[in-house]
């Protein structure tokens, strides 16, 4: 039998799509590690192949006091609070860094290959660019919380000297099935299509700032179906480590975002642009674009799917009625 692949927040958006990728490419034997509670995240899962389910803090407990000694050939740690307005940073502290220290201690102790979820989050408003070079981390600056605890790792990490050991994938932004759990936190494709089924019209933010016009604010979009991929090579490739920015490496528009989400559901174009909320504002990030030079570099040739064909197969295939809630592993 092969080893032991843990997924943490296996459960979530791009943890359990990366459990289907795991399973096109044959493994199953994969232990998914979450924090259902009450939430709609189990849909997620079933009908996936995995060998066992544990809550997270248990996961942790029994991790730590030895249990799969030898057993375990990789852990993928996705699981964390990504919400971006989170305003509780002693509960991200304790569940995003110090968690995440905890078990990247441990696979480094015992040989076991690391891959973890940090973030485009970390870039802040890109005044410093979005270069995934850990000798310049540390003149970054964050606009929220759940940010900062993503970069206070990347930090430690480097620090500690496992940067050499262990692939860190800053994701940027990232949609597709299996998200509808996330409330606000769910991509536009999938809260426009909602608004557009009940109203016919779509809401955008205005610009605040006078070099961007209203819903020219840009943004990264990455299909959760080329993020898994290339989550997926860092574990086939062991040898490729450090920091890697998960993006296209091309930025588009609210604007045209939202004529493609029309576009797949045969709709015309009608947009209302709302002011941005109070509690976004000094936090928005205006626009967001990966370089992807590194991931390139380290021999990720996968390409992305192009914006307007990722979304339309999300809407035509996951989104319309009927298919709200269907699984990825529907495929």
């Amino acid at each position: 039998m092969r080893k032991l692949i843990v997924v943490t927040g296996g459960a979530g958006f791009i943890g359990s799509a990366l459990v289907w990728k795991l399973n096109q490419l044959g493994e199953e034997n994969i232990l998914i590690v979450d924090s259902l509670r009450e939430s709609e995240k189990w849909k997620n899962i079933s009908g996936l192949s995995f060998r066992d389910y544990l809550e997270k803090d248990d996961f942790l407990s029994r991790l730590t006091a030895g249990s799969w000694s030898g057993e375990i050939a990789a852990i993928f740690h996705l699981g964390a609070c990504s919400s971006t307005t989170e305003k509780d940073i002693r509960y991200l502290i304790k569940n995003n860094y110090e968690y995440t220290k905890t078990l990247a201690a441990h696979c480094a102790a015992g040989g076991v290959r690391f891959i973890y979820a940090s973030s485009a989050a970390t870039y802040g408003d890109g005044r410093q660019g979005y270069r995934d070079d850990e000798d310049e981390i540390d003149r970054l600056r964050p606009l929220n919380g759940y940010g900062f605890s993503k970069q206070l790792f990347d930090l430690w990490a480097r620090r500690e000297g496992l940067l050499n050991r262990i692939a860190g994938l800053k994701y940027f932004n990232v949609f597709g099935p299996n998200e509808y759990h996330k409330g606000d936190m769910r991509s536009m494709i999938c809260k426009g299509f909602e608004q557009i089924q009940a109203t016919g019209r779509l809401r955008l933010f205005k610009s605040e700032k006078p070099e961007y016009g209203d819903g020219e604010q840009e943004r990264d979009f990455v299909y959760v179906k080329d993020a898994v991929t290339m989550t997926a090579y860092f574990y086939q490739h062991p040898d490729k480590n450090g920091l890697f920015n998960i993006g296209t490496g091309r930025a588009h528009t609210w604007n045209t975002l939202a004529g493609a989400i029309f576009a797949a559901l045969e709709k015309p174009v009608k947009i209302d642009y709302i002011p941005l909320p109070d509690h976004l504002r000094g936090k928005y990030q205006y626009h967001t674009q990966a370089e992807t030079g590194r991931l390139r570099g380290a021999g990720c040739a996968a390409p992305f799917t192009p914006l307007k064909e990722a979304v339309r197969d999300y809407v035509q295939n996951y989104l319309i009625p009927g298919a709200y809630l269907e699984n990825i592993k529907s495929e």
